[in-house]
């Protein structure tokens, strides 16, 4: 569904990625790991079309979408989430979310429908759509940002640290929901730090370090892996 083969990336002088290669298969959630700097949030920013690779190639369906722009990117089925929500705050949650929908904006009962699909996953939302998404919790605006994400039909769903700043219980109900997502089908490419809850719902993971992809397997074999376990489970 989504590849990378042999990927580089640079910001001017600095090389973020590094002969990255990576899938992800059809309906899977591969985890990628990683210290902050590690080159997680840099993969993405290269498959969204944020960031051009100056090597490599990245293929969407077998497609290849390398250095199109980030509209034709949304529009053949990859969407992002980026790392810190990236909400409008001012505007409200029911607002924001349709902003997710912009590309499919003339097809009005499939976002009617698409929105519900959303309240029913955060039904939370739905109570609170009418009110500004400033106004709103951490986790509350994270369901936000993955529900405006959900809005634009992925395919392929790119969730850039969705933990970051959560209590420890909404931390579990948003992976319960990322979860959920993958198993309707969507195929999600969850980059995380909270190794533990992130591994016990993927089916793959990759680590990264300095740019490079330094491992990669099953979820039981990552979980396993003392070297894993001590960098990132401190177990």
């Amino acid at each position: 569904m989504l590849r990378f083969e042999g990927v580089d990336l640079h910001y001017g002088s600095f090389r973020a990625l590094s002969d990255v290669t990576l899938h992800a298969a059809p309906g899977e959630l591969v985890v990628l790991l990683g210290a902050n700097g590690a080159g997680k949030t840099s993969i993405f920013m290269a498959a969204s079309g944020i960031q051009r690779p100056s090597a490599g190639c990245i293929r969407l369906e077998n497609k290849d979408i390398t250095g199109r722009r980030p509209a034709q990117i949304v529009a053949s089925g990859l969407v992002h989430c980026p790392e810190g929500r990236k909400l409008f705050p001012l505007l409200s949650v029911r607002r924001n979310l349709l902003l997710g929908a912009y590309l499919h904006r003339r097809d009005k009962a499939a976002v009617a429908r698409m929105l519900d699909e959303v309240f029913a996953l955060f039904p939370m939302l739905a109570h609170r759509q009418n009110v500004p998404a400033g106004s709103l919790s951490g986790g509350q605006q994270q369901m936000v940002a993955i529900g405006r994400a959900l809005l634009g039909r992925p395919k392929v769903l790119l969730l850039d640290e969705p933990s970051l700043g959560l209590a420890p219980l909404i931390v579990r109900q948003v992976f319960a929901v990322i979860e959920r997502i993958n198993q309707q089908g969507t195929t999600v490419l969850l980059a995380e730090q909270n190794a533990c809850l992130a591994l016990a719902i993927a089916h793959r993971a990759y680590v990264l370090e300095r740019g490079r992809i330094a491992l990669e397997g099953g979820r039981d074999a990552l979980l396993h892996n003392e070297a894993v376990r001590a960098a990132y489970i401190g177990a």
